[in-house]
Formats: structure tokens, C-alpha cells, sequence
């Protein structure tokens, strides 16, 4: 599904139009569609985590986000080898409104949400038996 970039993807100003698509139920890859050789790898952060957190008012503003939106949420997947040394970046959420198909990444600030780190190592993640 192809999305409108409101606001930015964090270092990546020129992102304006991404596609992303679904692996499976963890995994999806977020493409810039003017400029293929920018991917990530995003994760659902709810399939690893409780993840509560509140979406800025201006963001909220920014998408057009409201009380019946349907929205999403992932996190960027920085690669390592082997996969389970991968780090997820927890405190920038990307949000998607999929109401009007636009999205945006948010800052969120340490100090509210300490139980979330910029590089936490999926390996973390791994259910006890």
C-alpha cells in the first residue's frame, strides 16, 4: 500500500512517498517510492510488547488522526547479523493513518516512556518456555 509522508522519516527529508509491505504478522519492508535504494525493515512493535504511548496532538492534527481513525504503528529494524542481534528503535514510532493513506515518525520523549530504548535487541523479545 502506498502512503503520503507527512511531516519526515528521521534523516530522510526527501521521503515523501513510501510503500510499504507486509511480510508477515512481525515483519514489513517500507520502501521510498522515488527512490528505491531507501527500505527499512519495520517491525509491529505489538507482536513483541505492550506498547502504550500517546500520540502527540499536532501529529494527531498532522494526519488527521480522530477517535474512529484506523491507525498502525511500527518501528524501524536496524539488520545485524545474526537476525537476533537486530535492535528495534522503540522511541521512534512510525504512525500511519489509514484513513486518508499518510503517515509520519514520531519523537517520543525518554523521560515519559523509560521503558523504551532506541536500539533494543530483538533477541530480548524471545518468549520464555
Amino acid at each position: 500500500m502506498a502512503y503520503e509522508v507527512k511531516g519526515e522519516i528521521l534523516g530522510f527529508t526527501d521521503t515523501k512517498q513510501i510503500e510499504i509491505n507486509e511480510i508477515d504478522a512481525l515483519f514489513s519492508t517500507m520502501i521510498d517510492t522515488q527512490n528505491e535504494g531507501i527500505s527499512f525493515t519495520l517491525v509491529n512493535p505489538y507482536m513483541l510488547r505492550e506498547y502504550p504511548f500517546t500520540i502527540p496532538i499536532e501529529t494527531q492534527k498532522l494526519l488527521n488522526i480522530n477517535d474512529n481513525s484506523e491507525i498502525s504503528v511500527y518501528n524501524i529494524l536496524l539488520i545485524q547479523k545474526p537476525l537476533e542481534k537486530s535492535t528495534i528503535n522503540f522511541l521512534a514510532p512510525i504512525i500511519i493513518n489509514h484513513d486518508n493513506n499518510t503517515l509520519t515518525q514520531i519523537v517520543l520523549e525518554p523521560k515519559q516512556n523509560p521503558d523504551y530504548g532506541m536500539a533494543e535487541s530483538i533477541e530480548s523479545f524471545k518468549k520464555e518456555k
